[in-house]
């Protein structure tokens, strides 16, 4: 039995995949919770052999050992907020909706993981239609970036109207909170991500940084979301503060090795 002497943490879960370099994946997600101070726990989607240059090799876990990793970090460390990442296939994403709870769910932050930085697929072109079908109705908030809503909805964004008239879109077709992350944005001065809540429409800006590898960005913005969600902040705030934390991993990036990394702990 704890004692009361000891504070307590929310937990946070992530769905995701692995990345064997760290900069990435559920690495990057767990070391996000622990940074903003949620307990991290996890169920491993797949392996990845990779680094900060590309992935060379994917190997999927079977849908039901995914399920038994679920079943376990429910049944005694019940999670606050959870985050999916790379789900990979159509049969682990419907893994995740048969076991999912349908009363009393925690919130979930759906980040449809399909194309890494560097080029490589990593969600099958099968599975998108299963994703937005099977997850998108269980989730409190999508994170999906340009490259990604540009797949989803089937048409280009150029611009910053574009992109705020494309997270309008995303929001009226599946019918939950959307953030739009545009910083793949050309010719824009900042990186401006566009919220679409339930009552309101915000614009998060910051100025970019040049010169540091945004390799596992979107994974530690979302990780960033669910971790203040688990902490009891509402989703326009848990947002907010996503953005700082992040905009702050980046400026104050660290050199592994040859690169850059991002530093969820900067502060």
């Amino acid at each position: 039995m704890p004692s009361s002497r000891h504070p307590s943490q929310p937990i946070a879960l992530t769905l995701a995949g692995s990345d064997s370099g760290g900069g990435a994946g559920l690495q990057a997600d767990l070391k996000t919770f622990a940074a903003i101070g949620a307990f991290g726990t996890s169920a491993v989607t797949c392996l990845t052999a990779q680094n900060p240059k590309g992935v060379s090799a994917v190997q999927a876990v079977t849908p039901a050992f995914l399920q038994e990793q679920i079943r376990a970090v429910f049944s005694e460390l019940r999670p606050a907020a959870c985050k999916t990442g790379m789900l990979h296939s159509d049969s682990l994403i419907r893994a995740i909706k048969e076991v999912w709870p349908t009363t009393k769910a925690p919130p979930l932050v759906v980040d449809p993981v399909m194309v890494a930085t560097s080029g490589a697929q990593l969600l099958k072109p099968s599975a998108i239609r299963t994703l937005t079908r099977e997850l998108f109705p269980l989730a409190t908030l999508i994170t999906p970036n340009l490259d990604e809503a540009v797949l989803l909805l089937g048409h280009p964004i150029r611009s910053l109207d574009e992109l705020q008239a494309a997270a309008v879109e995303l929001h009226l077709r599946f019918g939950c909170a959307v953030l739009l992350k545009g910083g793949h944005l050309r010719r824009s001065p900042k990186a401006s991500d566009v919220f679409i809540g339930s009552r309101q429409q915000v614009i998060l800006s910051a100025p970019f940084v040049r010169g540091v590898s945004t390799h596992g960005t979107g994974c530690t913005y979302s990780a960033a979301i669910t971790a203040y969600l688990a902490l009891g902040l509402g989703l326009e705030e848990a947002v907010g503060m996503a953005k700082q934390h992040i905009t702050a991993a980046i400026s104050q990036s660290v050199r592994v090795g040859r690169h850059s990394a991002l530093n969820p702990f900067w502060s």
